[in-house]
């Protein structure tokens, strides 16, 4: 992890502050003394310039290497945090977000097939990711692995808006041709995959935007489109492209598997078989996984995102951290909000879900966990961690500010709260509206809650350079 502070550009931007309280996170608390995990810096200065962070520390000692820093930003009362990663969410759900739930296999039938079928009108995809990511940067998310649907349409609106606020995104089409509507399924297995290929090429690295190769899950893809999307993945893995699909959710949907792939011994050797396990292969879910699926996602670098309000919405598994954070053989994890099963885009609400979970397991979620998880964790898990998730030299600027007073019950039960990670854990186990103050993308401040309007895209902030300070 970089420490060294970047030199400012003289040719760049003008410098950028941000002042407040820090927090930021180094290593896995999971794993190492959860003291040694973390940096803050209870009056800190950030200096950003260019979209990156070129240094943070103790105030005193930051601003006076930097005298030509005059615009910063001052927070009161708030914690300044790497900006929230969603490792798993479906952006075409968010019109059914809410929506009353049975089973798994009803709730998708019923109602998010058929939202999803709408997406191939670009009008109302354009609409749908507009609400989404006013949502999403309300809420101090920063990044999310996102799954569109079956058309082309729906991609491009959501890396559209994305390039609209320079926001770091991953999505991808969903590959999809048996086990549901004909509105959705995808006409042939060759044609989806020349199209994946299509879409790939065209937004992959193009400014922050990553894509992702989708496969919904097992049972909605053909052998044979599972095979193409495997060698897909295995041409584009050393280009950084993604794997993103569901695992292991309930445990009717770990049945229907073993009777669609009688010859896999589990769930993940059905994706193992056709190339879809690597470095970059982000599962979601995971609540129901036998050791030898440990195992294998640990030796091939898998992510995994610990999806809790969906989960619990929808009456699945329970996701158990401490068999993921086995010591010997630990895996990358981090929170997914999975809209629309999840019930709410916020990741602190969904680490108030993520301890109640383990407490019905007699385990227990701490305040230092649980906000890695919600940042450096969730880098891991996308293995952006020397990219975002954190807040130091060489990073991008991606930043969250979260209130600790954001109504006048908050303010008046923070008075009973003296350590930082105490206020923290209020602020996520009551599950708090309005608990995000700005957010920060590269740099610029995409949402101020008390600005008109409180959203602005990046192009609409301008840059100032050195030369006209």
């Amino acid at each position: 992890m970089a420490t060294t502070p970047l030199p400012v550009n003289p040719d760049g931007t003008a410098l950028k502050g941000i002042r407040g309280q820090v927090l930021t996170f180094k290593a896995d608390p999971f794993l190492n003394n959860e003291k040694e995990c973390y940096d803050y810096y209870p009056d800190g200065l950030i200096v950003m310039q260019d979209g990156h962070i070129i240094n943070v520390g103790d105030y005193t000692a930051v601003a006076k290497l930097y005298p030509q820093l005059k615009d910063i930003d001052t927070y009161t009362d708030a914690v300044i945090m790497p900006g929230f990663i969603d490792c798993h969410v479906h952006y075409v759900q968010s019109p059914m977000i809410g929506s009353f739930g049975d089973t798994l296999l009803q709730w998708l039938n019923e109602y998010t097939f058929p939202t999803e079928a709408k997406f191939k009108d670009k009008a109302f995809a354009d609409e749908v990711a507009r609400m989404f990511f006013r949502q999403l940067l309300e809420q101090g998310t920063t990044t999310a692995n996102v799954f569109a649907t079956t058309f082309a349409t729906s991609v491009d609106a959501f890396f559209e808006e994305s390039e609209r606020y320079n926001t770091r995104m991953i999505s991808g089409k969903v590959l999809q041709d048996r086990n549901l509507p004909d509105s959705l399924k995808d006409e042939s297995a060759e044609e989806s995959i020349l199209l994946t290929e299509k879409l790939l090429k065209k937004w992959h690295h193009r400014g922050r935007q990553l894509y992702a190769i989708i496969p919904r899950f097992a049972p909605t893809s053909t052998p044979e489109q599972l095979q193409l999307a495997g060698e897909l993945y295995q041409r584009y893995i050393d280009q950084g492209v993604y794997m993103h699909t569901h695992l292991d959710e309930v445990q009717s949907e770990i049945d229907w598997v073993t009777q669609l792939f009688p010859d896999q011994p589990n769930y993940t050797e059905v994706y193992k078989h056709f190339g879809l396990v690597g470095r970059r292969s982000v599962m979601a879910h995971c609540c129901i996984v036998r050791e030898e699926e440990w195992q294998e996602l640990h030796r091939c670098e898998c992510g995994v995102a610990h999806c809790p309000s969906s989960n619990l919405f929808l009456g699945d598994g329970e996701f158990k951290y401490w068999e993921a954070k086995n010591p010997t053989r630990p895996v990358r994890v981090g929170m997914g909000t999975d809209v629309g099963g999840g019930t709410n885009f916020s990741i602190p609400r969904q680490l108030n879900e993520a301890y109640k979970v383990a407490m019905l397991q007699m385990k227990n979620l701490t305040a230092i966990k649980s906000f890695y998880l919600a940042t450096r964790g969730g880098a891991e898990a996308l293995h952006l961690e020397n990219t975002i998730g954190s807040i130091a030299p060489g990073y991008e600027a991606d930043i969250a500010v979260v209130d600790l007073k954001p109504s006048e019950f908050a303010a008046w039960r923070m008075k009973f709260s003296d350590d930082l990670f105490e206020k923290l854990f209020v602020v996520m186990t009551l599950g708090l509206n309005n608990v995000n103050l700005a957010t920060y993308v590269a740099g610029k401040k995409v949402y101020d809650r008390s600005r008109t309007p409180s959203h602005l895209y990046a192009s609409e902030i301008p840059d100032t350079k050195i030369s006209e300070k």
